[in-house]
């Protein structure tokens, strides 16, 4: 491939057999950051609200197996949806779909599959759980109808991405309270900001195709617009916290999220694709600092 990409087919995707590699690269495993930001959100309510070490564990493994499934059920949903768009696109034009490595009939197939893997995992959890994991379906197919509707399309996947949280508060605790509404809204301020930065890697390109996003309507002033939402994001995590009656050592332990979110802000730079797609990585560290500041509260 040539020009700006993220897609990497060496490594272990390359000792696949033949067949499987286009499979593996339309379902991101080649790059499981996807899968991490999904999963993280509810490792924050496992910290927060599992009843004992061995079911939070239990759990933990349950929800990444669910989330790397499901986070690639929706790159197939997106790229499905947006195979033409993709093609127009220098770091999206390799992805299986716009390249016509694999057929949408055969993409479906896989999608399904996919989904059957998430709902094995979801019948292992509580009800509630189920009923509010459940809730996120809609949001998930209707998510690559956004940015072509409006100017704020990571608003949407921040709903969707930060539904780990309230699904995994469930899990641990059998229902919902305020405790975990505080842990969602967090991860949308999250997911929002960091979307943001993610976008700019294609805003050129989003801009001569007619694709809207929040990276386009803010260009400039992104930094400013960071600083919102991580800020905000800090201040919910801690009303999580003291919802939910942690003990004082949480608030000190997220000092270190806070400090890693106020790097990304300081050194970005709009107009370099590789640094956005670094800063954008780096919130996988972002959300495990959460989860640990969160133990500490239980200790």
């Amino acid at each position: 491939m040539t020009g700006w990409t993220d897609i990497r087919a060496s490594g272990w995707v390359a000792r696949l057999p033949p067949g499987w590699r286009p499979y593996a690269l339309l379902g991101r495993f080649d790059r499981p950051i996807g899968a991490w930001l999904l999963l993280l959100p509810g490792f924050w309510a496992f910290a927060m609200a599992a009843p004992g070490w061995a079911e939070g564990f239990r759990l933990a493994l349950l929800f990444t197996l669910g989330a790397f499934a499901m986070r690639a059920a929706g790159c197939v949903v997106n790229d499905l949806w947006d195979r033409d768009l993709d093609r127009q696109v220098e770091r999206t034009r390799g992805r299986p779909l716009a390249a016509g490595t694999v057929t949408p009939l055969q993409a479906l197939v896989f999608l399904a599959a996919l989904c059957l893997v998430g709902l094995l995992v979801l019948v292992q959890l509580p009800l509630a759980a189920v009923y509010v994991g459940l809730g996120s379906l809609l949001l998930i197919a209707l998510y690559p109808l956004a940015k072509r509707v409006t100017d704020w399309p990571q608003a949407v996947l921040g709903l969707v991405f930060s539904w780990a949280a309230p699904t995994g508060y469930a899990a641990a605790t059998g229902g919902l309270d305020w405790p975990a509404l505080a842990l969602w809204a967090a991860g949308f301020f999250w997911i929002f900001g960091y979307d943001t930065i993610y976008a700019h890697q294609d805003r050129e390109d989003d801009a001569k195709v007619g694709v809207r996003s929040s990276a386009l309507r803010l260009g400039g002033g992104t930094a400013r617009f960071l600083t919102f939402c991580y800020v905000t994001m800090m201040g919910l995590l801690v009303l999580a916290g003291l919802l939910a009656g942690l003990s004082w050592p949480f608030l000190p332990a997220l000092l270190l999220p806070a400090a890693l979110l106020a790097r990304q802000v300081l050194t970005l730079d709009i107009d370099d694709p590789a640094r956005c797609l670094m800063l954008f990585k780096s919130n996988r560290e972002v959300g495990f600092a959460i989860a640990l500041a969160f133990l500490a509260g239980r200790l």
